[in-house]
């Protein structure tokens, strides 16, 4: 458990200023609440300091860490992060201090050369307009690594062009015969980028060939690329999975005699996880439960440093696409030695949680034990079977193992209430392929109790893995989720307020207040919209040695403990219990508690990228699928609102894209942030968040995943003649380059 400074109260804003203002480099809102002695009490009061200096521009905040301000220093390093319609260079600060959008930075004409190019960095002094924009001349080129564009290559006389996967590209690239290394016309190829223009347009070089754009599978292949996900295990780390061998069950406690089951999706893999309860015996614990919470043992076969262990760090987890997985763990783990498979010994690490009929913990112990599977199951199953469904599988072993199971849930589900827990009530999707990687159809993935129980087991046992650490002082990589920003929490509330609901969160917001808000709108038009206003609202949830507790489970520490196989936290937090408990060989390192701090970063990013990666591929995969219906009209619902137009969810498929405000007919709009708002200027027509909505497709590009959408019987917008801005004599004004 951390050390805590002497409570000094709430400090001065002027106080917290300073510190910030002296320190040598940005700082976390812990350090700072450390540096001025700010207990738990006035933590929320800190919070309120930091917005109102944040907001005055007195300081600054990105990644969660504050500096002395937001304003780009005079000279600046900065780099060309994408390229505009005609080709010139947009550029962007390589470091930001501020917590909002990067502003826009416009490059003048530069003499002694051409325009950077795509990835090129350079040093630039900066001159601050008065909209905020900044004005850059280039006082040197540095040197760089060659940007990576992944893309479609179109085969043409002397060479070709590449038109990129990625939509914030909106340039096309040249490539010379000889830069074209023998791609075909179709295929997906990864570029360098390099000096120079052919007819107007950049240069590239190929540097590998991926294989047919339209072949099964290319939909994951891009998003996995373009990510930069690593997907070749190291031969010593092949090696070292190939020769392990099954663990010994000595020193360990059997646990072959409970029933556990594991309960996973149908196309489940790998099985991390099982459970059982009963009734307590116990009679000073009248209608208590008894639990048990299987994990595989996965820190036996990976050992810190070694070949194993450094291919799933730079992983990260394993990402899960419709067609494809890529495991953090190489297929002889994952799916065999460590997957809890039924009817075979398997080494774990368990815990036995006792908790009360309403569900509050009494007490726990952890074990390293040798379990075996008495079934595997999936979340239907067990849902018809104690559902008493017809068809349902009549085993009397299995009823008697999960009817308690049930038990168990309902005490913990009362304890999730009781504590006013974030439940956010959004669709999943899943996506159905053929055996050629075609999809088929999209259905909407069904959400049962059995899905619930499994959540509260697991959550409980992820307290627990918590509680013994910080009880033991040892390392604990929490996963953490924040308190919203106030500024999000003010916004959400003068939304509700538009809608007529009255949101009590205040300054002192607690998760209940948004669970109260919730409920309130269960089966109400208002429903979707403010499930989606809530979302935003939040925090990201992400990894850290510092507990700031979980704010959407409403817990005061939180870990992640049941699932070694697919994620590294999961795997450090067993490495650090076994060490903390005396369980033998695999523990954490002595000195790696110094090192969580970024380690927790990386992994953070690496499951932003999983997530992405993830979420890119269903988009190309929708896209795909709704080629073929262009001109097609769909019921949807407005997902987002922005000056530039909507973002629309297929009521159908869940795929999501674009109706551009040009779309909307001839009338021009007005913008409304607060109330999430489009009004026609002339009509009046308002278009806001969680509208039901008609649409029809208009595009479906399957490289990029990008849908666009347009209302039916309706003509876009007529674009206005650009002309060229005039000064008081008449003559065209010279202005930067844009």
């Amino acid at each position: 458990m951390a050390r805590r400074n002497k409570d000094r109260g709430v400090p001065t804003p002027d106080a917290v200023a300073e510190y910030i203002r002296n320190s040598p480099s940005p700082v976390s809102k812990r350090e700072i609440g450390r540096a001025l002695h700010v207990g738990a009490s006035s933590r929320r009061a800190l919070n309120t300091i930091l917005d109102a200096l944040e907001q005055n521009g007195v300081i600054g905040r990105a990644e969660r860490r504050y500096s002395c301000s937001a304003m780009l220093p005079e000279v600046t390093v900065l780099e060309v992060t994408a390229l505009d319609v005609d080709g010139e260079p947009l550029m962007q600060p390589v470091s930001w201090p501020g917590d909002g959008p990067r502003p826009r930075i416009y490059l003048l004409p530069d003499r002694r050369g051409p325009a950077p190019a795509l990835g090129n960095r350079v040093l630039a002094r900066l001159r601050r307009l008065d909209d905020g924009s900044y004005q850059a001349r280039i006082m040197r080129r540095l040197p760089s690594a060659p940007q990576r564009v992944l893309g479609r290559f179109t085969a043409e006389r002397g060479g070709g062009r590449v038109r990129p996967a990625n939509r914030r590209i909106k340039s096309e690239f040249m490539i010379a015969d000889s830069d074209a290394a023998g791609a075909e016309d179709g295929e997906l190829v990864l570029c360098d980028v390099v000096a120079g223009r052919i007819m107007g347009l950049p240069q590239a070089k190929i540097t590998r060939r991926l294989g047919p754009a339209d072949a099964p599978g290319a939909a994951s292949l891009i998003a996995i690329h373009s990510r930069e996900m690593p997907t070749e295990f190291s031969p010593a780390a092949l090696d070292q999975a190939d020769a392990a061998a099954p663990a010994p069950d000595q020193d360990r406690e059997d646990l072959r005699a409970y029933g556990l089951i594991t309960i996973d999706d149908e196309d489940a893999r790998d099985f991390d996880d099982a459970v059982w309860a009963e009734a307590d015996s116990d009679p000073a614990n009248a209608d208590g439960w008894h639990l048990l919470v299987a994990i595989a043992d996965v820190a036996w076969y990976v050992r810190p440093g070694d070949a194993l262990d450094s291919c799933a760090r730079d992983r990260g987890n394993s990402a899960y696409f419709p067609d494809r997985v890529v495991p953090m763990l190489p297929e002889r783990l994952s799916n065999d030695l460590c997957s809890l498979r039924p009817g075979e010994d398997r080494p774990c690490i368990a815990v036995h949680i006792w908790i009360d009929r309403d569900g509050n913990q009494r007490h726990h112990r952890f074990v390293r034990g040798m379990m075996r599977s008495a079934a595997r199951t999936t979340y239907r199953q067990v849902q018809d079977a104690h559902d008493g469904a017809p068809g349902a599988a009549a085993d009397d072993t299995l009823d008697r193992i999960i009817a308690p199971l049930y038990g168990a849930f309902a005490a913990l589900h009362r304890a999730r209430v009781a504590r006013g827990t974030i439940d956010l009530d959004l669709v999943e999707r899943r996506v159905v392929m053929d055996d050629g990687g075609k999809v088929v159809r999209v259905e909407r993935r069904p959400r049962f109790d059995s899905h619930r129980l499994i959540e509260e087991f697991m959550i409980a046992a992820n307290v627990c893995a918590a509680e013994t650490l910080e009880t033991a002082h040892h390392p604990v990589m929490y996963r953490v989720h924040d308190d919203p920003a106030p500024d999000r929490v003010a916004a959400l509330s003068r939304y509700l307020q538009t809608l007529g609901i009255r949101f009590a969160g205040g300054q002192a917001v607690r998760p209940r207040h948004f669970a109260q808000t919730l409920i309130s709108v269960i089966d109400t038009p208002h429903a979707h919209a403010v499930n989606q206003a809530i979302l935003r609202a939040q925090s990201q949830a992400v990894y850290s040695p510092e507990n700031l507790g979980h704010f959407g489970l409403a817990l005061r520490r939180y870990s992640h403990f049941t699932s070694p196989i697919r994620r590294y936290s999961d795997l450090i937090v067993h490495r650090s219990l076994i060490a903390a408990l005396s369980f033998g060989p695999g523990g954490l390192n002595p000195d790696a508690g110094a090192q969580l701090a970024e380690l927790g970063e990386h992994l953070s990013m690496t499951e932003r990228r999983a997530t992405a990666a993830e979420r890119e591929t269903v988009d190309r995969l929708m896209a795909a699928f709704l080629a073929d219906r262009v001109g097609a009209e769909f019921d949807a619902r407005i997902t987002g609102v922005e000056r530039f137009g909507l973002f629309v969810n297929l009521e159908e498929t869940g795929a999501e894209g674009l109706l551009p405000a040009s779309a909307l007919g001839d009338d021009s709009f007005r913008f409304d942030a607060e109330r999430h708002l489009l009004t026609g200027r002339r009509d009046g027509e308002a278009f806001r968040l969680g509208d039901d909505i008609r649409v029809c497709l208009a595009e479906a590009d399957a490289l990029t995943g990008g849908l666009l959408f347009r209302l039916p019987g309706r003509s876009p917008r007529a674009q206005e003649q650009r002309r060229p801005r005039r000064g008081a004599t008449g003559r065209r004004r010279r202005g930067p380059r844009r």
